[in-house]
């Protein structure tokens, strides 16, 4: 694996770290390097040895530095002499760049390969709102990768199917949208589709060259058989609960696998692990959705292991129990 050494002046290598982590999962051979107001380039250096020094494969290293030119980058490129042919450096350190090289490491071996593939990520995460004040180039550049799949005969190919209270946010935006590739993700809710803020909001937060949309439940059941309106298309789908997806597998949609990624606490809902919240009627929905067939993908991120449901709806049942 490749291992990552992002630095910075100040603690800004040490916080985009621990952004990372939360959006994408804790990372191993990953250091973070920072140069204080009390430190001059040798201490840089000698961080940056300790770094690589513990890395299982110190042959593949990729430097993500805050500004070219500066000491950390300078110190960068002064350890890189003779380790050109395998190590890299990129400069203009921003969150997207971070969680593409993480992704990367899933398919790429080499920290040329990362450092030439997250070059596209790191600039299309800066953008402007309004949206008038985005370069000419870069808005057409946008509009013309969005739609480039549109229209392709056949039938969905459905990539991600995923419970989650909070809809599209960074680590669907991220972490999944990297790990399945989809060219559209679809927000799958009666509540959410009559909420033009919302929507709005929704369609805002899809990344660069995905759509994103939101749909009814009856409005899903009908695309689901429909193999021309999204022929074609590799759909990520959004749930709030499992009450929806419920209705939309009985209505026709061809789910197998439904990924649980994130439910909320609220008031009558016990909380048997730090993500997932139940109340009695997510616990016999998602019996139900067992008795249909339908497996359990328990992770809030692609790098997390995988969470037992049946152990974790016994834990919810019995606490509910508990405080009748």
């Amino acid at each position: 694996m490749v291992g990552i050494i992002i630095a910075s002046h100040g603690e800004f290598a040490t916080g985009i770290l621990q952004s990372g982590a939360m959006i994408f999962g804790e990372q191993e051979n990953v250091k973070a390097v920072t140069l204080m107001p009390s430190e001059g380039p040798d201490d840089v250096r000698a961080k940056m040895e300790e770094a690589i020094a513990s890395f299982d494969n110190q042959d593949e290293v990729l430097f993500l530095v805050d500004l070219w030119g500066g000491t950390p980058f300078n110190q960068a490129s002064s350890l890189m002499e003779g380790h050109e042919d395998t190590w890299a450096i990129v400069a203009g350190l921003n969150l997207a760049m971070v969680i593409e090289s993480y992704a990367s490491r899933f398919s790429m071996n080499t920290a040329h390969e990362i450092a030439a593939h997250i070059i596209d990520t790191a600039k299309d995460a800066v953008k402007v709102k309004p949206e008038e004040l985005e370069p000419e180039e870069s808005a057409e550049s946008a509009s013309a990768s969005s739609g480039a799949s549109a229209g392709a005969p056949g039938s969905f190919d459905y990539v991600l199917a995923r419970i989650d209270s909070r809809l599209l946010h960074g680590q669907v935006a991220t972490s999944w949208t990297r790990s399945t590739s989809p060219t559209r993700i679809i927000v799958v809710s009666d509540t959410v589709a009559k909420d033009e803020l919302r929507k709005k909001l929704i369609q805002q937060a899809a990344p660069s060259g995905i759509k994103a949309h939101t749909v009814p439940i009856q409005k899903m059941v009908e695309l689901a058989k429909d193999d021309q309106h999204f022929g074609g298309q590799r759909a990520l789908l959004l749930f709030e609960n499992p009450q929806d997806v419920l209705r939309a597998i009985e209505g026709g949609v061809p789910l197998d696998t439904i990924n649980v990624g994130s439910m909320s606490h609220s008031t009558g809902k016990v909380q048997p692990n730090k993500v997932l919240a139940f109340d009695q009627n997510d616990i016999d929905t998602f019996k139900k959705l067992k008795e249909l067939g339908v497996d359990f993908d328990v992770r809030k991120v692609p790098a997390d292991s995988y969470g037992n449901m049946d152990e974790i709806l016994r834990r919810a049942q019995a606490e509910l129990d508990r405080q009748k």
